[in-house]
């Protein structure tokens, strides 16, 4: 089963293909998402890692936590499942 991870401290510059390719050294990377802000396109400079397996997330999680990407030190843990929020209405 798949585990997916957090990632945060990315450099606003990463991609998702960046992302993918620095986690292929743990393991197999199912997807790899950099969460950009949606009204300046800019990234919010954290996201996410699915890796095929919990073993290769551990893997991931005691091997790039705290490694390099573009002179940041990247922090790599264990995605918490998301809460639901109210739904925020705009209108006034």
């Amino acid at each position: 089963m798949a585990k997916r991870l957090f990632i945060g401290n990315l450099p606003y510059t990463t991609t998702d293909d960046q992302l993918k390719s620095h986690f292929a050294s743990a393991g197999t990377v199912t997807s790899a998402n950099v969460i950009v802000d949606r009204q300046t396109g800019r990234s919010r400079g954290f996201g996410f890692v699915e890796m095929s397996s919990d073993d290769e997330a551990q893997n991931a999680v005691s091997t790039l936590n705290g490694s390099e990407m573009d002179g940041r030190a990247i922090v790599v843990s264990e995605a918490r499942e998301r809460e639901e929020r109210p739904r925020r209405d705009f209108q006034n």
